[in-house]
């Protein structure tokens, strides 16, 4: 077997890990308001701090692994997710939650996720990297899936501290693998990448990719277009990771559901959204991708708009549609969205599609404080589902007039 797929096997595990870290917030918010009677609003600003973070040191990751290899930024990512995790045990304050949780976690799982798939993917594989990258970018739902019922059930009988406690273990845990069989260039081990039929030598360090990121965002921020996108995704991200992932749990538990319960409806939500952003691609080939946004979006929209309605004690048909509904539409905008960043940027697409997901995280840490702020305010998170669905049918608005890039005229032809 190509040792590619072993570095593949490593970064599915790695990634994994780091849904750990994303999967925990929702389940603290009302365990820290009752043990530090903290504000709700106080939380959310930390869980904010760290989804905020994770977006904008994600354009800067792939300078950061290109500089210093993937092996050690990844290695010292989870090492400091570990240690921003393991402090929260004796925190006492809420700044320290923001420096523990918001930092520390958001600096490190920023530092690898988001470029950890493309980057592997990138230099190992040249046959197959559809296939790699769905798999993945499947992973962040596996892990989503393995942790929320377990760290829920560690929350609702031993409290918070053991979960916890769990997540930097699952960190340290997987350092090791990644220290030994992680590579950073398939020419590290002499071999050609999968699929490859010449051998390629390793690149020297690129000092400058991190001045070429801000560069090309200066560019692209000069077009209509880049604003557009990111907007729209910022409230992708506002719907998504800021409100449902932060505040879903918190909400259901408020309507008498168990914690449990609710986590596992969240990981169910983790299952769907691998189908759902495998058909999007699927789509995304056969229709335009503006129109394909528009839909998601309104479709989003329309579904937060009936939730209030649907939170219940105990889990019942109408609440299992909306969860496979909703995860199906979960990351279905990332297709359509990568297209148009192509179709308009060309060979910066990928750093251009970099900044516009930051702007996903930004959009994601506005929510998730505003959330936690308007539970405490007005006793419910009603307003909060109404207000985004509300902003889904803008941003559906939104991608209707991203304009065409300009086809090129033909050339006349010689008499």
């Amino acid at each position: 077997m190509h040792r590619a797929w072993f570095v593949a096997v490593v970064t599915f595990v790695t990634i994994i890990g780091a849904a750990a870290f994303a999967s925990l917030p929702g389940l603290l918010i009302d365990p820290l308001h009752q043990e530090f009677e903290w504000s709700r609003g106080t939380i959310g600003f930390a869980v904010s701090v760290n989804l905020a973070l994770y977006g904008l040191t994600a354009p800067f990751a792939a300078a950061l692994m290109d500089r210093f290899g993937i092996r050690r930024v990844v290695a010292v990512a989870l090492t400091v997710i570990a240690v921003g995790s393991v402090l929260t045990v004796w925190m006492t304050a809420a700044w320290q939650l923001v420096l523990y949780w918001g930092i520390l976690v958001g600096l490190g799982s920023g530092s690898m996720a988001l470029a950890l798939a493309a980057t592997v993917t990138n230099r190992w594989f040249v046959a197959r990297r559809g296939l790699v990258t769905g798999i993945l970018t499947a992973a962040g739902a596996s892990g989503q899936l393995v942790f929320l019922p377990l760290l829920s059930w560690l929350v609702e009988h031993h409290g918070w501290r053991p979960a916890a406690v769990t997540v930097a273990l699952a960190a340290l845990a997987v350092v090791p693998f990644v220290w030994l069989l992680l590579r950073d260039h398939p020419a590290d081990v002499g071999l050609p990448a999968y699929g490859a039929t010449e051998f390629v030598p390793k690149p020297e360090p690129v000092p400058g990719a991190a001045r070429r990121a801000v560069s090309v965002l200066l560019s692209a921020a000069r077009t209509g277009p880049f604003w557009l996108l990111a907007g729209t995704f910022a409230i992708c991200g506002a719907s998504t990771n800021g409100l449902v992932k932060t505040h879903f749990v918190p909400a259901a538990h408020d309507h008498g559901m168990p914690i449990t319960a609710a986590a596992s409806l969240l990981a169910v939500i983790g299952v769907f959204d691998v189908v759902g952003t495998v058909a999007s691609g699927w789509f995304t080939d056969r229709f335009e991708a503006r129109r394909l946004l528009a839909v998601y979006y309104a479709l989003r929209g329309i579904s937060l708009l009936f939730l209030p309605m649907l939170l219940a004690p105990s889990v019942h048909p109408p609440m299992l549609f909306f969860i496979v509904f909703y995860g199906l539409d979960w990351v279905a905008t990332v297709p359509p969205t990568i297209a148009l960043c192509r179709e308009h940027y060309g060979e910066d697409s990928a750093i251009v599609f970099g900044w516009v997901l930051a702007s996903h995280q930004v959009g994601a840490a506005v929510i998730a404080f505003a959330g936690g702020l308007a539970r405490d305010i007005f006793g419910s998170y009603d307003m909060v589902w109404y207000a985004s669905g509300a902003l889904c049918a803008a941003a559906a608005l939104m991608a209707l007039i991203i304009r065409r890039p300009p086809t090129p005229k033909a050339l006349p032809v010689p008499a």
